[in-house]
């Protein structure tokens, strides 16, 4: 009888993984802050906890955020409008904290568009990595200022809309520069929506 490879989770291996200097900090090889010199656009902090279904924070999970320039431009070759002379390449890492916290400094990203040409409203394309899953989550952060966008959104539309909430992030007041809120649900009756890709 030929016995069964038994799965694996996605972790919680990140920090030994991905630390070469073996000092196991999160910050070692990648960073939570995207802006750069060079860098235009409406700089934003986006800010959140991971919880579990309980509602109890995940203290040891990764996030990554992929995103458009303020003018909804990807750095990747495949997209032909990228400007190649800045240093803004859109791509951050977290980890988080003993109560689930994260955050990230970044631009608000443009409009991108859809594979019908249609723009889609700006939005940061996230990966959730955590102990106990077998696969990691991908989602989206929307932004609430951005209503009109939202409602026109192809992909948005997709998801029902009691559940949309989930992908919304609140903008906040007070401090310098803009500060949205955006909780990650991993179960529960606040699941975050998470995408099949």
């Amino acid at each position: 009888m030929a016995s069964i490879t038994p799965s694996q989770t996605v972790g919680p291996f990140f920090a030994y993984g991905l630390t070469p200097t073996g000092q196991y900090q999160w910050h070692d090889t990648f960073t939570n802050s995207l802006v750069t010199a060079d860098t235009s656009g409406e700089r934003i902090r986006i800010e959140g906890r991971v919880l579990d279904g309980d509602g109890v924070p995940v203290p040891d999970a990764m996030l990554e955020i992929w995103q458009a320039d303020a003018q909804g431009r990807f750095a990747h070759p495949r997209d032909a409008r990228a400007v190649q002379n800045t240093s803004f390449k859109g791509f951050g890492r977290c980890g988080t904290s003993a109560d689930g916290g994260f955050s990230f400094e970044t631009i608000k990203p443009g409009a991108v568009p859809a594979p019908n040409g249609a723009p889609q409203a700006p939005h940061i394309l996230l990966a959730i990595f955590a102990r106990g899953m077998l696969l990691h989550n991908f989602t989206r952060i929307y932004f609430d200022d951005e209503a009109q966008a939202n409602a026109a959104d192809s992909v948005l539309a997709l998801v029902p809309a009691d559940r949309r909430a989930t992908l919304i992030a609140k903008r906040e007041t007070g401090g310098s520069g803009a500060v949205y809120r955006f909780d990650v649900h991993l179960q529960g009756d606040d699941e975050t929506v998470f995408f099949e890709i």
